[in-house]
């Protein structure tokens, strides 16, 4: 963790949203599994160096994030998983 404002995690997209938006269910958060019960939902834009490069996002991919520590309702995708 490079930035101490910063958590990092897993997630799956369950909805593309307009505006470049996504809907991510959290399935791992900072290294430890998030239980099925108690998983969050945050809402995430794309980084820059992905929009660069037109990484494209669908529903259902594994991607990893990034979530503030002053809103944990927001968040910003850095990776793609290979599926």
């Amino acid at each position: 963790m490079a930035d101490k404002g910063i958590i990092e995690g897993k997630g799956r997209v369950e909805e593309c949203l307009p505006g470049a938006k996504f809907r991510i269910i959290l399935t791992e958060l900072a290294e430890n599994e998030v239980p099925e019960e108690s998983q969050k939902e945050v809402l995430c834009t794309i980084s820059g160096r992905m929009r660069k490069n037109r990484v494209r996002i669908l529903p259902g991919d594994i991607v990893r994030l990034e979530i503030s520590v002053y809103d944990l309702e927001k968040g910003r995708i850095v990776f793609r998983e290979k599926s």
